[in-house]
């Protein structure tokens, strides 16, 4: 996996468990997500950092549509596996730590994430507008690889290039090596 996500860049890209842990990311794929290479490599979850990071509260011009789908996905494992131990504990804290999350997780809405377009205001690269494709990876747990894609020549494939340098570089926020970026379990 590590190798498919280096052989992904610029494009950044990541592995998640079912329950949004990031368990490996290309450079561009971990600086996309402003602020989450602060937490160590194991504390580090996407629905967490949405609902909870203030570097992401600004990351996103849509952030209703974001946090929507997020919760509408584990809402979706949560109707496949209720009693699942993982979706327990991280349903748990989002329910007493964001007020946001408990609100939404009471609509019980459900959807799967697939593919799409997702904005970004982006403090280091500046605004770009991305595709997305979120893939489950074969002979896993339920780990999905997810994707961000521009055209080559456009302003927002730019942007990608960029960033893929700058997480390559040492983040000032917190550690970045390729250790740091592909560390996984079972990835």
């Amino acid at each position: 996996m590590r190798l498919l996500l280096e052989s992904l860049r610029p494009n950044p890209a990541h592995i998640v468990s079912r329950t949004d842990d990031l368990l490996a990311a290309n450079p561009g794929g971990l600086r996309l997500l402003t602020g989450i290479a602060e937490r160590p490599t194991r504390q580090r979850n996407l629905a967490r950092h949405l609902f909870l990071h203030p570097a992401a509260r600004t990351l996103f011009p849509d952030r209703g549509a974001q946090v929507r789908g997020c919760v509408a996905w584990l809402r979706t494992l949560a109707g496949t596996d209720p009693d699942a131990p993982d979706l327990a504990r991280l349903a748990g804290e989002l329910l007493l730590r964001s007020p946001e999350f408990a609100r939404l997780w009471e609509r019980h809405d459900i959807k799967a994430p697939t593919h799409g377009r997702r904005t970004f205001r982006h403090p280091e690269v500046g605004d770009l507008t991305l595709g997305h494709q979120s893939m489950v990876v074969e002979g896993t747990p339920g780990h999905r690889l997810i994707t961000y894609y521009a055209g080559p020549g456009t302003p927002d494939h730019d942007a990608l290039v960029l960033l893929d340098l700058l997480g390559a570089q040492p983040n000032p926020q917190g550690p970045a090596s390729s250790q740091d970026q592909t560390a996984s379990s079972g990835a």
